[in-house]
């Protein structure tokens, strides 16, 4: 199936991190927080936060999903199995992580593509700035908000925007 914009993002063909299909269309009905990350960052630490927002409102039907991306500094470098590893072993993180993708340019992946086109709380769309750039998506696939990298998992500003979504 190709990509189409517009395309609800649950219908976008992505991976899981072992390369399995279904990524995202397993988590339909969810209200989502898309992230790209990155093992090498500064900005790493935020896994221990997007963990508990994991386990504080994942049992009402959300789910933080994590792209692992190599594209700012190259601070993710790693292959699928040594990414799952330093997630499971460092954050104890149990929510999903998919694919290894781009998030910007020429080969930018079909569902950051989507993500990019909303604009921040300063009316910024476009091109993603760093890892850890954060995408509040409804339980039916339309983007709600938007994060930048400096803006923390627990910030009031994301957790009322997560609770919004999820009444």
């Amino acid at each position: 199936m190709n990509y189409v914009h517009g395309m609800e993002i649950f219908d976008i063909p992505v991976n899981t991190l072992a390369g399995e299909p279904g990524g995202l269309s397993a988590l339909r009905g969810k209200v989502l927080l898309i992230v790209n990350v990155a093992s090498r960052c500064g900005l790493t630490p935020q896994y221990a936060g997007l963990e508990r927002l994991q386990e504080k409102y994942g049992a009402e039907g959300f789910s933080v999903v994590g792209f692992p991306c190599n594209q700012f500094a190259g601070q993710e470098p790693g292959t699928s199995e040594e990414i799952a590893t330093f997630c499971s072993t460092t954050y104890g993180v149990s929510f999903p992580l998919l694919e290894k993708v781009e998030v910007n340019g020429s080969g930018r992946h079909p569902v950051f593509q989507e993500l990019v086109q909303h604009a921040d709380t300063e009316g910024v769309a476009g091109d993603v700035q760093w890892n850890f750039e954060k995408f509040l998506v409804s339980r039916d696939g339309k983007v709600l908000s938007r994060f930048r990298p400096n803006v923390e998992p627990e910030d009031a500003a994301i957790t009322e925007a997560i609770e919004a979504a999820l009444r």
